[in-house]
């Protein structure tokens, strides 16, 4: 049944030879037929953000599941390291949102860090601006989406990190 997908929407493979780092292309007609999977240590961590910008292709809103110091923050650091952004990459715990630049194509443009563990609801988040750095069309990582989940735009990308032992971590992008 798989070869039968994979043939049917023109399956491409892209499998990356670094050790501990594997990653299936999406098919070209759809976002989730074919997993993506990017398993990584931390000394590989920036060659996995890079695959991760590969595999979101044009997505704006990227919401990162995964349990306490499962290495969100930290592999989020590293995607806005793979994009170079100027600013200081930290953790918007108490912030809720953090707001770093970058350059992309002699263009300036913006990326939204947003951490909604702190927040009691809804309501709260849509007060703190959470919902208006959604639909601004620039990109946003959000951790801790279940704590308000209602406000996510339609076609949200989904980002599962979770620990295989202490020093690697496997990052899975799709549906909840």
């Amino acid at each position: 049944m798989l070869q039968i997908l994979l043939q049917k929407y023109n399956y491409q493979s892209s499998f990356s030879y670094l050790p501990h780092l594997s990653y299936i292309r999406r098919c070209k007609s759809s976002q989730y037929l074919c997993p993506v999977k990017i398993e990584f240590t931390l000394n590989e961590i920036k060659q996995a953000a890079g695959k991760f910008w590969e595999a979101i292709d044009s997505k704006k809103v990227i919401a990162f599941h995964g349990s306490m110091g499962a290495g969100k923050t930290t592999f989020i650091h590293a995607l806005c390291d793979v994009k170079r952004v100027k600013d200081t990459v930290g953790s918007p715990t108490f912030s809720i949102i953090n707001e770093y630049l970058y350059s992309e194509n002699n263009e300036t443009k913006k990326l939204y860090h947003i951490d909604l563990y702190r927040l009691k609801d809804e309501q709260e988040a849509i007060r703190a601006g959470v919902e208006d750095c959604f639909y601004s069309n620039h990109i946003c990582f959000v951790e801790w989406p279940e704590r308000t989940p209602h406000i996510f735009p339609t076609d949200t990308l989904h980002a599962f990190i979770e620990p295989i032992n202490e020093h690697t971590r496997v990052v899975r992008i799709g549906d909840i």
